[in-house]
């Protein structure tokens, strides 16, 4: 009952009959807005209104008893402000209000000096979700308002390296697991770690420069190399020359699923500059890889299977035809042997259906890659055929010639340079001749 009793013997905003101070929030343009107030609860809960109303402040006496004290806002909008005055009278300030709501008290509050309503706004903001516009918001406010107010900004801080490394070392090994984690975390561990470490507008999150960081990235790595090339032999062990059916798609789909991520991790590497052991692994298995994919993925509805396999290989074969990577000769002719044949066979299976539709279903989803993809590959396949020696060139050439699949690959541009530098070799290389001579 004594709660009861103070609530109702509480003054309220507005009271004509029992103010003693009018406030006159007044805008940039000219707009007010009188407020019938309380110089007792003004004073108790605003240092900004406790020093106007002092005795030592010069104030003009309207209104018969009342003082009158202005109050220029600079923004437009004056309901921040009257919800600040309000919210004195409250026993327990509230500031849900919404972030922006709440971000308009706090700069009322202040700019009036109140301790306890802008306390209150603080520890709404802090526990309150925020949208990235929230977000904006707040990063244009806070900082303009004091140090005092900067704990808002806590979960917009940068983090500390230490556990940014945890972080992205975990979130790599879901992003290179086959079962263990949910589909949806491996996706999501896959897209933010890719996000992360791009170069943007902002700074990559963390730079895979800690020589322990790297080792556990080649560790992860390895594993999945491993239980690639596990897979891949238990398919070749299979007894039968026949590829395998459209029915065991258990098979086709995991099989899908590493070359996918073998392709997500170039991706990462390549950021990192830590292509190699991808690179020397790939290469070194380039037959096997192909053959198991041909037995498993035979007919066109593994199409996307294929594509991957093209994925990765391009972005192999770009790191050696870029000087990234330096393989021997005889690797670099395997290599481009091998792939030159699975493109080939692989470019024409291209803008037919996903599956093999009985019904003949005109709209039936189409499989392509993107064209960058195409070009990068055969781009490095040039300029890999035009660093091997003269002859290894004439044979893959020849081969190339005779092909109904000539048209991809396109190797003009290799055909034309190995004929300039056939005709030329022995007039541009004479010096060695006559240096033998005279030895």
């Amino acid at each position: 009952m004594s709660g009861v009793r103070r609530a109702a013997g509480r003054p309220k905003i507005g009271d004509l009959a029992t103010s003693d101070v009018v406030v006159r929030l007044r805008t940039p343009e000219g707009r007010d807005e009188w407020l019938y107030c309380h110089s007792g609860v003004l004073a108790a809960g605003s240092r900004y209104f406790a020093d106007r109303l002092s005795d030592d402040w010069p104030t003009c006496q309207i209104l018969g008893s009342r003082y009158c004290v202005e109050v220029h806002c600079q923004e437009l909008d004056l309901s921040p402000h009257v919800t600040a005055l309000r919210l004195l009278y409250a026993a327990e300030p509230c500031s849900r209000f919404g972030v922006r709501g709440a971000l308009g008290v706090l700069q009322a509050a202040a700019h009036l000096a109140c301790p306890r309503v802008a306390a209150a706004c603080v520890d709404y903001l802090e526990s309150a979700p925020w949208d990235e516009a929230d977000e904006e918001e707040i990063l244009r406010t806070i900082p303009c308002l004091g140090p005092q107010y900067e704990c808002v900004l806590a979960r917009l801080r940068p983090i500390d390296p230490a556990p940014v490394a945890g972080i992205l070392l975990s979130a790599f090994r879901h992003a290179t697991s086959t079962r263990s984690p949910p589909q949806e975390l491996k996706s999501a561990a896959q897209e933010q770690l890719e996000y992360m470490l791009t170069e943007d507008d902002d700074a990559p999150l963390l730079a895979f420069d800690d020589d322990i960081v790297r080792s556990q990235v080649k560790d992860c790595v390895a594993a999945l190399l491993s239980r690639f090339s596990g897979f891949t032999s238990s398919i070749l062990m299979e007894q039968g020359e026949a590829p395998l059916g459209h029915g065991d798609a258990e098979v086709q789909q995991e099989l899908h699923s590493l070359v996918s991520d073998i392709s997500w991790v170039c991706q990462i590497l390549s950021k990192l500059e830590m292509m190699k052991c991808v690179v020397v692994y790939w290469i070194g298995v380039s037959s096997d890889v192909v053959e198991a994919v041909d037995k498993a993925c035979g007919g066109i509805g593994c199409l996307k299977t294929r594509l991957k396999v093209i994925e990765v290989s391009a972005k192999v074969l770009e790191a050696i035809a870029f000087g990234n990577i330096v393989l021997p000769t005889e690797k670099r002719c395997g290599a481009v042997n091998v792939w030159i044949g699975f493109a080939r066979r692989t470019k024409p299976l291209v803008g037919h259906p996903e599956h093999d539709d009985d019904d003949g279903d005109a709209e039936a989803p189409k499989i392509n890659l993107d064209s960058e993809v195409w070009q990068s590959l055969e781009s490095a396949i040039v300029s890999i055929v035009l660093t091997l020696p003269s002859n290894s060139q004439a044979d893959i050439l020849s081969d190339w010639l005779q092909s109904k699949h000539a048209k991809y690959p396109d190797l003009t541009e290799a055909f034309e340079v190995w004929c300039y530098r056939s005709k030329a070799a022995k007039r541009r290389l004479s010096f060695l001749s006559h240096a033998n001579r005279v030895s």
